[in-house]
């Protein structure tokens, strides 16, 4: 595939060498892992990877984002995939970048949480790479799993260039990930027979990364 190149990309030289230094999906990760989180103290945004470079923080679909621009300028295609929570369970969708190596899947993900993060690239389709996160996505409250379907992933290219350098909220890439098709990975009648996560497990799962200093206004 063709690399971006900085011209098309729209970014200012220091933004391109900043993004091509992160040359492996490894290097991405590395970065994400390095942002605070993107608390979004002032009510919500989806920026582009510009102003993610910008303010130095990011949430998880600004993260994907980031990840895709970079991905794109290494030469690999700039993909997301959006992971979906059971409705009601008041829990939010996940949004990863992927990538291939060998014909095998793997994710970058930007995630507060000790799980829901990188994946290696040993998964032969989408689906395989989901049901990874399948085990890991429960809620605190009661470990009840909550993980119920993925999307088709969006290639960013769609969307031409703009998206990576925009001042505006990038609404219509969320909205686009939400109207891709999902597939359910929880067969009809399952659920009935997917045990909760044990005290050990949700003990792990109460670790965080960044502690959240300000509270949302």
């Amino acid at each position: 595939m063709e690399r971006l190149t900085r011209q098309k990309s729209g970014f200012a030289s220091r933004e391109y060498k900043a993004l091509a230094k992160l040359a492996t999906p490894i290097k991405i990760q590395d970065f994400l892992d390095k942002l605070p989180m993107n608390w979004e103290k002032h009510g919500d945004t989806h920026r582009s990877p510009r102003y993610v470079l910008k303010e130095k923080k990011a949430h998880c679909i600004e993260g994907a984002l980031l990840a895709a621009a970079a991905l794109w300028i290494a030469g690999d295609p700039p993909l997301i995939m959006n992971l979906s929570a059971r409705l009601g369970k008041g829990d939010d969708d996940h949004v990863v970048a992927l990538y291939k190596r060998g014909n095998r899947y793997g994710a970058i993900s930007k995630t507060n949480h000790a799980v829901i993060r990188f994946r290696d690239p040993v998964y032969r389709t989408p689906h395989e790479l989901a049901l990874s996160y399948f085990h890991e996505w429960f809620l605190n409250s009661n470990g009840e799993k909550v993980l119920e379907c993925y999307s088709q992933p969006l290639d960013m290219r769609r969307f031409g260039t703009d998206w990576l350098t925009t001042e505006k909220d990038l609404w219509d890439v969320a909205n686009a990930l939400s109207e891709r098709k999902h597939y359910f990975l929880v067969p009809k009648g399952n659920w009935r027979h997917v045990r909760k996560a044990d005290k050990m497990e949700r003990m792990a799962g109460r670790l965080t990364e960044w502690p959240r200093l300000h509270p949302r206004t």
